[in-house]
Formats: C-alpha cells, structure tokens, sequence
C-alpha cells in the first residue's frame, strides 16, 4: 500500500534538497521533491497568526493587500524600478507593472490593458478584443511574476494559468493568490507540467528568465505539446528586438528552431513577438528527412503528466485532429456547457455529460442554501474542487465571481483535458501528497468522495485533513461529499482543527454516483 507523504515544496528543506543533489542548470531544484517514508514529514495545524488579517476581499485584492499577510517586501524593493508591487503603509499595491511594462499595464485611454490591447492589434481579433469572440480563454503564463497579466484578463472573460517557481522572487504566487488571482507555483524544468496535451489557446512569457533553445529546445517542445491547433506564443524578451550581438544571436538560433517545429511568426511589434502552432501534421511531414526536432513516438501518450520526464520531440496530432475533427471547439461560454470533442476519449457520452452538468447545478444550489446564513458578501474567490471528475461543480459556479482549480486525480488523469476543453483550468495531483501552494490561499474546499478515494489506497484521513487546514483561509469553508463513515470520522477531528460551524445534510442519491452523505 501507499504511504502516506509530505512532498517537498522547493527550498521547503534546504538538507533534504541538497542531498538529492538536483541539477541546477535544470532547474530541477525548483520542482517537488517527495522524501522516503523513512524521511516523512510531520504535518501540524496551522494556526492563524494573532498580527494577520482577513484578506481584502475581490475586487479590491487585485489592486492592494495587507502587508502583514504577506510580510515578504524584499520583492517590492527589488522590483522597485518595474513597479511589480509598491509598499503603502499597511498595505502592497499593484500598479500593474511588469519587467517590460514599468508604467503599469492600464492604458488610461482605454478599459483594458494597454499591453493586451496592443496583442489584440497585433492579431486583428474583430473587436480588437483578445478573447477573439470567444476562441481564446484559456491561457499559461509563464514566469508570470505577482500575475497582473491573469488579473487584467479576467475581465475579457479569459482565464490564466498563472505560474512560477519559488526562485529567487520568491512569494510571488503567494502574492498572486492573496490578490485572488489564479495561480500556482510551477517551473518547466525536467518534468512535463501537470496538464495534458492541447490545454490552452496561448501561452505568454514577457522576460521569464527561461533559456528556450537548451537541450535542443525541449521548453519549447513542453509548449508546443500544451497548445492547441492554432495556438499562440506571446513572447516579450530582448532577443525579440535588442540588436546587440549575443541577443541577435540567440534571436536567430530560436527563429530557426522554430521554423523547424513548423511555428510561424504571426505578429512582431516593438519589444514583443507572436507565434502560432501549425493547425494540422502537413508541415511536419513536409520536412527534410532527419529534421530535428523529431515527432514524439506514436506509442508515447501526449496527455500523461504526472512525474512525466520531458522528451524533445514535437507532439503530432492524431488522425482525428488532423483531419480538423477534432480542433473546433465551441466559443466561450458556449463551450461550458457543450459536451468536447474529446469526451468520448474518456468513455462519456454526451447524454452523460448533459445529466452531470445538471446534477452539479442542483448540488451547489443545495450548498449555497444551506451556507447562505455563513457567507459574507464577497467572501469566497479562490475555491479548490478536489476531485472535479469533469468539471461540473465550476461549471455550476459560473455565475458569481469566482475561480476554480480544478484537481483531478492522477488516477483519473484523463478527464482533465475535458476540464479545459469546457474553458475551466485545473491539474493533476495525487492527494496522499502535499499540494504546491502557500499557506492559506484558498476560500473553499471542495471534496467529493476525495476521503474514500484515499484511504482505499492506505493513506491516512488525518494527513488530508491537515493538508486542507494548512491551505483554507481564514473564515474559509470546506465541504467534504463522502460516504458517512467519512463523514462521522471526519467530525471527530473538528474540535482539534477548530472547524467551527459543522452542519450535515443527506442529499438524493443520483445515477452516476453511489448513495453519499454530505458535510458543510
């Protein structure tokens, strides 16, 4: 059986890490470590300190939190001439700056960013608007800083997967999470990112600091594998446009590699450079015998994820892709509700789809009745869906301004690409180990059948429990659907968690999912 494991968030523990001896060049001390049982990790409750405060409260967080939340002001000071982030009294503000946009991303001319705006003309969308009627909603930001570029999205109905290591900077997801922005720590370093293949309609790097052309532009392949057909790289870097020797250089080898990976420059504009992934194979196999990259092995699976090593080869499509079958998807919001092309990969009808869909929406209507009286106004943004089958319970939040990371299992790793299909975001984990995310940063947790999942493999109710304690933040909800043995064990530990406000109902059992008992 599985034991259970506290995985090793980077710099976590300094011994531990070194002992590993991680290639740095890699970047693979950046990434999660999960020590030996004999080396296991005791986890405690996380009590909230005396000097924090509850969080600002969206939408007001994008622009300003509490420093004592957050007292890491280190970054603020090393960013100072970027205007990432600005100290004011009892509180950090966010101008909205970036490396490359030090006057902030607002352009006081216009409602939207300056610097998506200008992505928007660089493209001609109809309407110069970046979610390009709908086509483009799910987005990777890479290097993402304090995730302003995620936050000035949000309101053209784009969603971003905001990401970045605990480097040199550290905090910055931590930040990004405070303002209740999604966001999740992450690195491309030796290992696939936990998503599956053709995730998201663009990916953004505005001076990540990621070398693209080592070990023969396996970074970039890691990329191409996460677009879709037609999808777009925003690149915002020196070598797009310095004209110094070395950036010229490093320009004109990364334009090569990827005219080779069939990529075609789709805009280029002052400091920044736009991309898009060929729509079909017909380029690839146009190519001179022995071109380099080479097509990824037929027998290799472009959606496994988890613990996944990175392979430098290019991710062809299938046959049904390539034919454009299998490409379209419906606009958003469209798109929520309309049962993906690729569902029948993961053995769901669309008559299936359709009952999930609707039994969810009764559910977080039956929650919401039941957690009105407890709710404050604007009290809940981040909310975790840990296990989210294929996104029903976000789907059915839609209409209130939150988000949702939605996580499926590994044992259920398939269904995630569904998840984004519908527009939603989300990742693999396996929850007999620790997520990657800082101490309170989620407003709810969401655990259907999550409990029983675990314990029928060997891992231990309480380790969870204390998991989910360590990320809830303060005044935070957790609802736990689950067999009644779950929930009668679980209700043994309330007093020492300090879960106060326990209540319990038995909803109608339904057709896709055995008799349950639900826990607020």
């Amino acid at each position: 059986m599985p034991v259970p494991r506290r995985c090793l968030l980077p710099f976590s523990n300094l011994i531990y890490q070194l002992k590993l001896k991680p290639n740095l060049d890699l970047m693979e001390h950046y990434e999660r470590h999960c020590p030996r049982s004999s080396a296991a990790i005791t986890a405690s409750s996380l009590p909230l300190m005396a000097t924090e405060y509850i969080p600002i409260r969206w939408p007001s967080s994008r622009d300003e939190v509490w420093k004592v939340n957050i007292p890491h002001t280190h970054l603020a000071s090393e960013k100072s001439d970027q205007n990432w982030m600005v100290v004011s009294g009892d509180k950090i503000n966010f101008p909205g700056g970036g490396t490359h946009f030090h006057k902030g991303l607002i352009n006081i001319l216009s409602p939207w960013p300056r610097y998506e705006r200008t992505g928007t003309t660089m493209l001609k969308f109809p309407g110069n608007n970046l979610n390009n009627e709908g086509k483009i909603r799910a987005v990777l930001d890479v290097g993402c800083g304090v995730a302003s570029f995620g936050a000035y999205l949000l309101p053209l109905d784009i969603i971003a997967m905001s990401m970045a290591p605990n480097d040199v900077h550290q905090n910055q997801i931590q930040f990004a999470l405070e303002r209740g922005i999604p966001a999740t720590l992450g690195v491309l370093g030796t290992k696939r990112l936990p998503y599956p293949s053709r995730s998201f309609e663009l990916a953004h790097c505005s001076r990540c600091r990621i070398d693209w052309l080592q070990r023969d532009g396996i970074l970039l392949l890691e990329l191409d594998r996460l677009l879709r057909p037609g999808g777009y790289f925003v690149f915002s870097s020196p070598e797009a446009y310095a004209q110094d020797e070395e950036n010229r250089r490093i320009w004109a080898e990364l334009s090569d590699l990827l005219k080779r990976m069939c990529w075609r420059i789709a805009s280029k504009r002052d400091q920044s450079v736009i991309w898009i992934k060929p729509l079909s194979n017909n380029c690839y196999l146009r190519r001179t015998l022995g071109t380099q990259p080479p097509l990824c092995d037929a027998n290799e699976d472009p959606d496994a994820a988890w613990n996944v090593p990175l392979n430098a080869c290019i991710t062809p499509y299938s046959k049904k892709v390539n034919n454009g079958n299998d490409s379209e998807l419906a606009p958003w919001p469209r798109r929520l509700t309309s049962p993906p092309p690729r569902l029948e990969e993961v053995g769901i009808s669309p008559e299936a789809f359709h009952e999930d869909t609707g039994i969810w929406r009764l559910r977080v209507t039956q929650y919401w009745k039941q957690m009105k009286s407890a709710i404050d106004k604007d009290s809940l943004r981040n909310i975790m869906d840990m296990r989210s089958n294929i996104g029903g319970f976000a789907a059915s939040l839609s209409d209130k301004d939150v988000w949702v990371m939605n996580v499926v299992p590994v044992s259920e790793s398939s269904k995630l690409k569904i998840i984004y299909d519908r527009g939603l975001i989300g990742s693999l984990h396996d929850w007999c180990e620790s997520f990657s995310t800082y101490p309170r940063t989620y407003d709810l947790l969401h655990a259907w059948r999550v409990f029983s999942e675990i314990t029928a493999r060997g891992c231990g109710m309480e380790d969870l429990l204390l998991e989910m304690d360590r990320i809830i933040r303060p005044l935070g909800f957790v609802i736990i659907r689950d067999d009644p043995w779950v929930i009668s064990r679980a209700e043994r530990f309330l007093a020492a968690l300090r879960w106060d406000g326990w209540s319990s109902a038995e909803p109608k059992a339904d057709g896709l999912s055995p008799p349950e008992q639900s826990g607020f």
